[in-house]
């Protein structure tokens, strides 16, 4: 666990360069691709992932699941801002399944950090996936 500080002491740079620096603990054998994930709980505590490769890439783990699998295993459910970020600084953003997880927990308005280097881009969880699916789908 990595805790930065209490709200509103965790600024928008503190979630990028906590997701910058647990990239150098990435396991990119492959891709050669480090990805660094910042996610703040609702108290503020912060839970960092980076990326696990695997030969069979299906069993690949991505920085935000990461994130997410230790703030769950910490008892934390609720989110308020996730930041991701490469170590090319090309303004990652979650992919397709970690967004989708991501909704397990979080409303549409989680914001997401993208680090672009000099810059970062704010998206919610709705821009990066309208109509998702839901407990509220199945039901």
């Amino acid at each position: 666990m990595h805790t930065l500080a209490e709200p509103p002491l965790v600024t928008d740079h503190d979630l990028i360069d906590a997701a910058r620096d647990v990239q150098d603990s990435a396991h990119v054998p492959y891709s050669e691709y480090r990805v660094g994930a910042a996610l703040e709980t609702a108290d503020g505590t912060v839970f960092v992932g980076c990326n696990l490769e695997n030969a069979n890439f299906s069993n690949s783990l991505h920085a935000e699941e990461v994130a997410v699998a230790e703030a769950v295993k910490n008892g934390h459910r609720e989110f308020s801002r996730l930041a991701v970020s490469s170590d090319r600084r090309d303004g990652v953003t979650p992919c397709g399944m970690c967004r989708q997880t991501l909704t397990e927990f979080c409303d549409g308005d989680l914001v997401v950090l993208c680090d672009e280097g000099d810059a970062v881009t704010e998206y919610t969880l709705d821009e990066l996936l309208p109509n998702t699916i839901s407990q509220a789908t199945l039901e």
